[in-house]
């Protein structure tokens, strides 16, 4: 059974760095995307950043470098990654749901890297996972665990419970978003049951750390809590093949969309990029646009539909 429970965690981490791979090239792969030319971009200049505005006002920009403000826009991603800045802004209602939910993700995600972390040390040197230092290392895992699990499950019910309830949300609201939500507090409630309520002969969480690191099969789990490690594992595989890898798409869309202002200067890689869009030939549903798969977007964009209409 331990075998079992190695080899699904293992499985379950490689998809999910796969899954997430390959999300990743689709979205840097797809053609530049339409700016939205909202100000200011995070990364510009902290003199203009106080008023929102942009290297553009300045006189004969394309003839200059440009400086690139990387604490700035580190700050906001930090800011908007952690805390959902814009949905504190925009959509505080469901901040209050939303915000634990990510937070104790978060949570999870330190605790299984300070996890891994604590096991390299002892398998290093037992001795380093020993007194002071060893005891507070356990405690902040075992705090940062506890409270990832608490929050997570704690943000999912009430996410569940508003997109049953909320009349506005209720338009939005799939079966696939009823079961992710589910299947989250169904993992993380019964990991949390299998280590609140462990046997008296189960091993610690780094004991089965460092089993899972050394393939040590000698370790017996409660089946509760094995049961929790299985679905969490499942979960984890699951995400990236979901809508719920938005987090890779939120990347590109800040940072290809909202905050791209590079210049499209002549003879640069921006340039031949959008030459060769130009010769795409688009099909949309809106009949008065003309884009019926024969013409190009120059002429497209050099037609006025309605001349055409008439």
């Amino acid at each position: 059974m331990i075998i079992f429970l190695y080899i699904l965690i293992y499985a379950c981490i490689l998809i999910f760095i796969a899954a997430c791979l390959i999300r990743a090239l689709q979205y840097a792969r797809t053609p530049i995307h339409l700016r939205w030319e909202l100000y200011p971009v995070p990364h510009e200049d902290p003199a203009r950043l106080k008023h929102g505005g942009s290297y553009f006002e300045e006189k004969d920009w394309w003839t200059r470098s440009l400086d690139f403000n990387l604490w700035s826009e580190l700050k906001s991603m930090l800011l908007e990654i952690l805390f959902l800045k814009g949905l504190w802004e925009f959509n505080r209602k469901l901040w209050f749901r939303s915000f634990p939910f990510h937070f104790g993700l978060y949570l999870l995600i330190g605790t299984a890297g300070l996890m891994a972390f604590c096991t390299a040390l002892f398998l290093i040197s037992p001795a380093l996972m020993t007194g002071i230092f060893g005891n507070g290392l356990q405690l902040l895992y075992t705090f940062t665990g506890t409270t990832g699990l608490a929050l997570s499950i704690l943000g999912a019910l009430g996410l569940l419970v508003r997109r049953l309830l909320d009349e506005d949300l209720k338009t939005y609201t799939t079966p696939g978003d009823i079961f992710n939500l589910l299947f989250f507090i169904l993992a993380f409630g019964i990991l949390a049951l299998g280590c609140i309520l462990p046997s008296s002969a189960a091993p610690d969480m780094l004991t089965i750390s460092r089993g899972l690191l050394t393939f040590d099969t000698s370790l017996e789990l409660p089946g509760l809590l094995s049961a929790g490690l299985m679905l969490t594992g499942l979960l984890v595989a699951y995400i990236p093949l979901t809508h719920m890898s938005h987090f890779i798409a939120k990347y590109f869309t800040y940072h290809s969309v909202r905050w791209d202002d590079s210049p499209n200067r002549r003879g640069e890689r921006l340039e031949a990029r959008l030459a060769e869009y130009l010769t795409y030939r688009p099909t949309w549903a809106a009949a008065h646009i003309g884009a019926d798969g024969k013409k190009t977007w120059v002429e497209i964009a050099t037609t006025n539909p309605a001349e055409v209409k008439k």
